[in-house]
């Protein structure tokens, strides 16, 4: 959903007609109800797509944009190099089309950056949704009965969403490993208060995190598959 019951009240008291696609807002707990009391109008899914200005989460699909309005405008996830079919389709309609994924992570652009708030968001619940498959607690337990070792966590990738995920599974006793191949990260990393452990060029590199107490590995991946260290 791409308001929240919040947002239509301000944007209707400022003069704007908010349509809003019946049950759009189920999955994050938002009824037609609270939407209709902050002054929205719950309308169906072609109707929605011919406002002026729509505003969505997920890329819409080639088979939605027939639905749009001519020259309108859409905000939202776009993902255009790998949706090239989709984002001809839009040009045919004659839309402004504004990627929120392509919103570049700078300082001035921070309030736009959904990308990052979405990835943040993921990377906490893969980490709640894999402890919940696990079969066991994450964190050591001591008992009469014996001891449970901490589970090992590895996160692959050092984004926003690698760094929320590290921090999750630390806060529920794992041990923590992470992998990233792109050198940019380690600038990430340190900004993140992370210390990149060690770096290979080719293949890339293991890093902790020292304030979220992550487990240092070096490994280094040859060529012809085989490894070092670890």
């Amino acid at each position: 959903m791409g308001l929240t019951p919040a947002v239509v009240s301000t944007l209707c008291k400022k003069g704007f007609n908010v349509n809003v696609e019946d049950n759009a807002g189920i999955e994050a707990k938002f009824r037609n109800i609270d939407y209709e009391a902050s002054g929205a109008k719950i309308v169906d899914k072609a109707a929605a797509f011919k406002s002026d200005l729509v505003l969505k989460i997920r890329a819409p699909s080639i088979n939605e944009t027939a639905h749009f309005k001519d020259e309108g405008i859409l905000y939202s996830f776009l993902y255009p190099a790998q949706n090239k079919d989709l984002v001809e389709a839009l040009a045919k309609k004659r839309l402004t089309a504004f990627g929120m994924d392509c919103v570049p992570r700078i300082s001035r652009a921070q309030t736009f950056d959904a990308l990052s708030s979405m990835g943040n968001i993921a990377g906490y619940r893969a980490v709640v949704e894999a402890s919940n498959y696990f079969g066991r607690f994450f964190t050591g337990q001591i008992t009469a009965a014996g001891k449970v070792p901490p589970a090992k966590v590895m996160v692959i990738g050092g984004g926003v969403a690698g760094l929320a995920a590290i921090g999750q599974a630390k806060n529920m006793g794992a041990i923590v490993r992470a992998f990233d191949v792109r050198p940019a990260v380690k600038e990430q990393v340190n900004s993140f208060g992370l210390f990149l452990a060690s770096f290979w060029p080719l293949y890339g590199f293991y890093f902790k995190v020292q304030s979220m107490g992550a487990e240092f590995l070096e490994v280094n991946i040859k060529e012809d598959g085989s490894t070092e260290g670890g």
